[in-house]
């Protein structure tokens, strides 16, 4: 296999039959790009809808990955594809067949990227036929649909992983570094506001059996995956409490507005909100004894925008769907570990908070947790 380093080995030898200083080539130097020669990660979406194509869409400029194969219900968006991506014949399937994954050696990885409740079924035929998953948040509908899913991948011997792209988010990243060396001293506090104002009210979001929920299977996850990145720590405890203006559009099962709050380990806590019927809320504030940190906008597609007590964030952007799937190659092609994990067990802890809050909310009550 062809790696990086073999290149540069190359043409570092053709720079010094040209008598031209080698160093120019590990040195930086802006005039010579060496291009990515390593592993490349086989990528075949299930899902061709709006997310699907902005995912496709990125991989347009990943190094590490790949789109070749799509797995759809509808013939014409496959055809669409196939002209749009270059995808061959033989790597297009659709729900019925794509078990038959098994005998295709030129995909490595599906990525699920359908309505929450049909991830479990998808991910778990994918897994059979030997292929490595990326399954869209929330993994499933429930801890226990999860866990079935991480249970059939190492049954197989595959990866299963989960569309956090917000993990790999510079700015993100640069305020969990600045958490763990102490910057911002002991961490006290949390808030995660996520919300948006939905429209069609016929979508399969607001459908309970194919979202599982509302407000909260959708954008809800991110205040709750963010609470635990940002803090470091899972939470101990929950309490929440749900509002509901327009029962018409939320029916029943589908919620519309929750509030939420964490107790953590180390003492600190979080108030978060989730809802389908406001706009303007995409921020999270994280508060230490020493020093503060806010993204605002802080989970949209970008770009992020964040500051600290010790100033503005200014790490570029990068289409964040585009480093994903490269971060995700480096995870499965070379057993790279990620900052922030993003794997099955990751996303089972949010499933399992969620199933919390649920009942929570249902019950009134305080609901311990054991994540």
């Amino acid at each position: 296999m062809h790696t990086r380093r073999d290149f540069i080995q190359k043409l570092t030898g053709s720079l010094i039959a040209l008598q031209i200083s080698p160093a120019l080539v590990t040195a930086g130097c802006n005039n010579i790009i060496v291009p990515y020669d390593g592993p490349l990660l086989r990528v075949a979406i299930i899902g061709l809808g709006s997310y699907g194509t902005r995912v496709a869409e990125a991989m347009k400029d990943c190094k590490k990955a790949k789109l070749v194969g799509v797995i759809s219900g509808t013939p014409s968006k496959i055809k669409d594809w196939q002209a749009k991506y270059n995808i061959p014949e033989k790597n297009c399937y659709n729900y019925e067949n794509f078990d038959q994954l098994k005998n295709n050696p030129d995909i490595d990885v599906v990525y699920v990227i359908t309505p929450n409740a049909l991830h479990k079924d998808q991910v778990i035929r994918v897994a059979k036929a030997g292929k490595h998953v990326i399954s869209e948040k929330p993994m499933s509908i429930n801890a226990k649909d999860g866990q079935e899913m991480i249970d059939a991948c190492k049954k197989a011997h595959v990866k299963l992983l989960v569309g956090y792209r917000m993990h790999f988010e510079p700015k993100t990243l640069e305020i969990i570094r600045m958490r763990k060396v102490g910057e911002l001293g002991k961490v006290l506090f949390f808030q995660g506001l996520c919300g948006f104002t939905i429209g069609d009210p016929t979508q399969w979001r607001l459908n309970k059996q194919l979202s599982g929920g509302g407000s909260m299977m959708d954008i809800g996850i991110y205040a709750i995956n963010g609470a635990r990145y940002m803090i470091g720590e899972d939470p101990i405890w929950v309490t929440a409490q749900e509002t509901k203006n327009n029962p018409e559009k939320f029916k029943e099962g589908v919620d519309e507005t929750i509030q939420f709050q964490f107790g953590f380990p180390g003492g600190a806590v979080a108030s978060c909100l989730s809802t389908y019927s406001m706009n303007n809320l995409d921020r999270f504030f994280l508060n230490g004894e020493k020093g503060y940190a806010e993204l605002y906008p802080s989970t949209g597609y970008g770009p992020i925008q964040g500051r600290t007590s010790k100033g503005e964030l200014t790490q570029p952007h990068v289409t964040h769907q585009t480093v994903q799937m490269d971060e995700m190659a480096g995870i499965i092609l070379e057993g790279k570990q990620p900052v922030v994990p993003v794997d099955g067990e990751e996303a089972l802890k949010d499933l399992k908070i969620i199933d919390a809050i649920y009942e929570a909310v249902k019950t009134g009550k305080k609901v311990d947790l054991k994540l």
